[in-house]
């Protein structure tokens, strides 16, 4: 599954929308997203699974789609 990460670069900071970036990744669920993005000291927002109509919208308007396998 392809799943949208939300997420902030400092996760010290309150979270601030202008300030919030994106991260495209493949795994199996939700919580293996968790798991191996814990060790990059991020502030995970809200993941989101991408399907169907949802995950080809993003690949046509998002510049720099790229989906990392963890």
């Amino acid at each position: 599954m392809i799943f949208k990460v939300f997420y902030q670069e400092f996760p010290e900071e309150v979270p601030v929308r202008e300030r919030t970036k994106v991260l495209f990744v493949e795994e199996e669920n939700e919580r293996n997203v968790c798991k191996k993005l814990a060790d990059r000291n991020i502030n995970i927002e809200y993941i989101q699974v991408l399907d169907g109509k949802h995950l080809e919208y993003e690949k046509n308007t998002t510049e720099d789609f790229r989906v990392e396998k963890l």
